[in-house]
């Protein structure tokens, strides 16, 4: 592929719902384009942009794929992002990377919930939006039903430029109102027809882009009311310009099985959309933390935001950037302005898919790829040494679905650390620790498929086999009454025994743990061990009487006591305190605390009712409700930890996808009668507690 220059570079990404056919138009957009030799199917598991085993075996975009191409001089970057909610990250990487998002939409359902993330997330990011309506040519597709339904949840904005109409009961004719041409399509024959007398439903269509083409400047806005007809140049460069400023969203149609029509969306996003110099640069802040703007020039300092990783335990690992200014080459002094340290790049690379193919040079507004940068990281900006800038880098969801994870083979807890670690790398929306309290290894993500992906690579690629389960709940247990007790050690041996005897007070205090105090007077117990009874007690309350839980909010006063002088030591009166402590809790009315977690749920209005009768199901206690952004509802609440394992499961259900919810600790409270007990029962059962 021949070098171009920014304002020659497409940077597309393809955005919408799963099952729209993002990766099928993206094969047919290569094929129609010559990069491809042949058109890919899904359901062979042989397209460009779904290659990765996991995509192959599931027939389903998991993560985002970058793949160029060359239309009418220009070089579009077509980044296929997924389209099921557990994979948002790749959504993510691929926007920061894009210029200009195609969202396809299906002919047949229309408007869904990943229409409208898609739509949100690009113009949160002030991208070019383009709609392109897929699978026409299926029997139950309704194009028209569909554009009205794309206006209705999309505003007037929304503005349509091709579309099809029917000859001899084929759907197979298509209508460019910007060239104001229609053209016919035979298997890979594209032929122009004469205009169809479509009446007052083309005459409306051709009125819509008219009136946006005359928004876009006071000149063209004269000139429409005036009545003087636009120039089909004017038309383009109307629109072009109302693309470019997000005051219009062209709706393109066809499907991408048989490349009808695809040849015309590819025409439209070479005239409409923003190139990389269009877009102007972007704001990056200086080591002082002052803005400085970039502009998109290639012979400026190189400046670069790696928007992807792969990690490969075979291949290796590749960093997936755009070059904001400058351009970087072989020869190129890099740093990494997270790490502070110096970046040497071996080679760059254009990518297609799985292909890769050695580059002179990537510049400013294109995509490359560069192997082995081991200290770099997604959303890492590599510049030169001689203008130091970081840029923003990617904006991920946070995970809502925690499992303990477990190696199937005993002793291999560090191999699924470690391939975890190495999946992190490619995948900043997995997340993983090891709670030291619980001694489980915990594994977060987006979703349940989420998580299914992260076992199934750990065992194509690292060759590990693990189960998930629930995670433990951090129980903890305290005290409700004031007891005094003793604790007597006694032991005799054949020298020296050992000896030591406490009496020690426990009652319930405000304390995260243990708080130890002393009162003893005339040398009951000598000085010297008191450091032991402490530890002793600090030992002890790691595991509480009801179910070995850590014990919290006790304060221990060591009162009086008795000691020999031969045969007292520190261990006998650490044993003491033991003794004591077990003597004690039991009659102390100790109680079973349970964490509680703030919730805070953003959900559509309509669900707003199921929401707040799940918390409460759920032992939950519903606080408030405030107005959120676009249209939704924050529900806040409290809830217990306990009973929230599988609430991303359920609000993802409840609300199609488009709620989201944050789920943090809060505090401990008294957990009730029947949950206390089913706990304790359980502990016992495992041998956990005595």
């Amino acid at each position: 592929m021949k070098q171009y220059q920014a304002k020659n570079i497409l940077n597309i990404a393809l955005a919408g719902h799963g099952g729209a056919g993002k990766t099928s138009l993206a094969e047919c957009m290569l094929y129609l384009a010559g990069a491809a030799d042949r058109l890919g199917k899904i359901s062979d598991g042989n397209t460009i942009c779904d290659f990765d085993p996991e995509e192959v075996k599931r027939k389903a975009s998991v993560v985002t794929a970058v793949a160029p191409l060359e239309w009418k001089n220009r070089k579009i970057n077509l980044i296929d992002t997924p389209g099921l909610f557990d994979f948002e990250g790749g959504v993510c990487e691929g926007l920061r990377a894009a210029d200009s998002v195609l969202i396809t939409v299906s002919g047949k359902s229309g408007v869904a919930v990943g229409t409208e993330k898609a739509v949100k997330m690009a113009s949160k990011r002030g991208l070019a939006k383009v709609f392109f309506v897929n699978g026409l040519c299926d029997e139950s597709a309704r194009f028209y039903r569909v554009f009205e339904n794309l206006k209705a949840s999309f505003g007037p904005s929304v503005c349509p430029v091709v579309v099809p109409f029917i000859v001899d009961g084929k759907a197979n004719c298509y209508i460019n109102i910007l060239e104001y041409k229609a053209y016919s399509y035979e298997g890979s024959k594209v032929s122009e027809v004469p205009m169809p007398d479509m009446g007052d439903r083309l005459d409306g269509l051709r009125t819509a882009i008219y009136e946006a083409v005359a928004e876009t400047s006071d000149e063209m806005f004269e000139k429409y009311f005036s009545g003087e007809p636009f120039t089909p140049e004017e038309i383009i460069m109307g629109v072009s310009n109302g693309v470019k400023s997000g005051a219009i969203t062209p709706v393109f149609c066809g499907d991408a099985q048989t490349t009808f029509g695809v040849d015309q969306l590819l025409n439209g996003l070479a005239w409409l959309l923003p190139s990389a110099e269009d877009k102007a640069g972007e704001l990056a802040v200086d080591t002082d933390g002052n803005p400085v703007e970039l502009a998109v020039n290639e012979d400026g300092a190189p400046a670069a935001v790696v928007f992807k990783t792969v990690a490969d335990p075979f291949v290796g690992k590749l960093s997936y950037f755009k070059v904001i200014s400058g351009k970087i080459s072989p020869e190129t002094p890099l740093i990494n302005m997270r790490t502070g340290s110096t970046e040497r790049v071996s080679k760059v690379l254009t990518v297609r898919g799985k292909k890769q193919e050695d580059a002179g040079v990537i510049v400013a507004g294109d995509i490359g790829a560069a192997p082995k940068l081991q200290n770099t990281n997604t959303g890492d900006t590599l510049c030169s040494p001689v203008r130091k800038v970081t840029l923003d880098g990617v904006d991920y969801p946070q995970p809502s679905l925690s499992m303990a994870i477990f190696p199937k083979t005993k002793g291999e807890d560090d191999k699924v650390a470690q391939g975890l670690l190495r999946l992190m790398e490619e995948d900043p929306t997995i997340k993983f620790a090891t709670n030291h309290e619980t001694h489980e290894m915990i594994v977060s993500g987006l979703g349940e498929q989420h998580l299914d992906v992260v076992i199934s690579k750990l065992k194509s690629k690292f060759s590990v086999d693990v189960t998930l389960q629930q995670p433990k709940v951090p129980y903890r247990e305290t005290i409700r009454k004031k007891v005094q007790v003793q604790g007597r050690h006694k032991k005799q041996t054949g020298g020296h025994g050992q000896f030591g005897d406490v009496w020690i007070e426990f009652e319930p205090c405000d304390s995260e743990g243990l708080e130890f105090g002393e009162r003893v007077v005339g040398g009951a117990v000598p000085k010297g061990f008191f450091p032991a009874v402490e530890k002793g007690l600090r030992e002890c309350i790691l595991k509480g009487p009801l179910a070995g839980y850590p014990v919290v909010g006790l304060k221990a006063t060591l009162y009086d006591g008795s000691y020999h002088p031969v045969d007292s030591s520190e261990m006998a009166f650490k044993m003491a305190a033991t003794i004591a402590y077990k003597n004690g809790m039991p009659q102390a009315n100790p109680i079973l605390l349970e964490p509680i977690g703030s919730l805070k749920a953003t959900v559509p209005d309509a669900n707003m009712g199921d929401i707040m009768g799940e918390v409460n199901k759920r032992r939950g206690r519903v606080l408030g409700m405030n107005p959120g952004e676009d249209g939704m509802q924050v529900v806040e609440a409290e809830a217990p930890m306990a009973e929230m394992g599988d609430f991303a499961t359920f609000i993802r259900q409840n609300t199609q996808g488009r709620g989201s919810f944050s789920f943090v600790f809060e505090r401990y409270e008294e957990a009730p009668a029947q949950v206390a007990q089913k706990v304790i029962e359980e502990a016992k059962s495992k041998g956990e507690v005595d």
